[in-house]
């Protein structure tokens, strides 16, 4: 049963950080992709289902941002190996500062930001299993990859600098690995975030910007009890932006460092705490986060 209690209960709310960045993305320019995200590749039985409910804070010089966020994933094969469906949709109220030529512009909003799909498809070392299969599963080695793409439904108004919609899609493409090794889960993961135009930026300009790559890692450690502790490490590089074809000076080059713990209440609820910090911002567009979030799964016979 080491297995059944060791599932990763607090999967799907985690990309409650990608969407957090995503309000922030006009405030901070390209930030997007600093979310740290431990067992993102980790297996669970075919048609488990997660239901979780959030809320996350960031925190800059330049802005504040809140967000309660309500996601849902679903684990189902694909080619004899364990995948998952995440849907997250997120509302934020953001207060934020930006710079328009020797002057700063504050701007309080709040609405639906961008939500955000994403497909992971595990590769190796995740077999698909039923419930009764999983309670004897031991993970070694599980390398996977995933396709993330966030809906610019969020709120926007092309007269502001400061919006929480982006108005614009990316796509982040991401491939992973996680090594057990005793009750220890160390994860190695690399992405690339694509982005389309923004064609109404500001008074009808066009922004555009380069593809943003980061690299994260994890040392996890899972207790007896089904809880685990992470430890956690981003690298990001990449991302210049462009107003109507002339370079911003926003190339990026940022580290955060975080934790996550994850705790569960029962069989079929958990909640779990993470913060993160930024400990070097070429640019100087380091935040602080923490949020908290509950989950709770059924399905797969449970």
């Amino acid at each position: 049963m080491n297995a059944l209690r060791n599932l990763d209960l607090a999967r799907p709310m985690h990309r409650v950080l990608t969407l957090i960045l995503l309000a922030l993305a006009i405030v901070t320019g390209p930030a997007l992709g600093q979310d740290i995200e431990p067992r993102a590749y980790s297996n669970a039985p075919i048609g488990m289902n997660f239901l979780g409910a959030g809320y996350a804070e960031a925190q800059s010089t330049r802005y504040r941002t809140g967000s309660e966020i309500v996601g849902y994933s679903h684990v189902f094969a694909l080619a004899g190996q364990s995948a998952h469906i995440d849907i997250v949709v997120p509302y934020a109220q953001l207060t934020g500062t930006a710079p328009v030529g020797s002057q700063s512009v504050t701007r309080a909003t709040e609405g639906l930001t961008d939500p955000l799909v994403r497909l992971t498809a595990n590769l190796y070392g995740a077999p698909a299993l039923s419930l009764e299969e999983f309670a004897s599963y031991h993970q070694d080695l599980i390398i996977g990859a995933s396709l993330t793409a966030s809906v610019p439904w969020g709120n926007y108004d092309s007269r502001q600098l400061v919006n929480i919609g982006a108005n614009r899609w990316f796509v982040q493409p991401a491939i992973g690995a996680s090594q057990a090794i005793g009750p220890w889960k160390l994860e190695l993961a690399t992405a690339v975030t694509l982005f389309t135009e923004n064609k109404d930026f500001f008074g009808g300009k066009t922004r555009s910007q380069d593809p943003l790559y980061s690299v994260e890692s994890h040392v996890i450690y899972g207790f007896k009890s089904g809880a685990w502790l992470s430890v956690d490490a981003t690298y990001l590089t990449g991302g210049q932006s462009s107003i109507n074809g002339k370079l911003n000076n926003d190339l990026q080059e940022n580290w955060r460092l975080g934790a996550t713990l994850a705790i569960p209440v029962n069989r079929n609820n958990s909640i779990k705490l993470y913060a993160s910090q930024g400990v070097f911002s070429r640019t100087g567009n380091g935040y602080d986060l923490f949020g908290i979030a509950w989950q709770y799964r059924w399905g797969a016979g449970l």
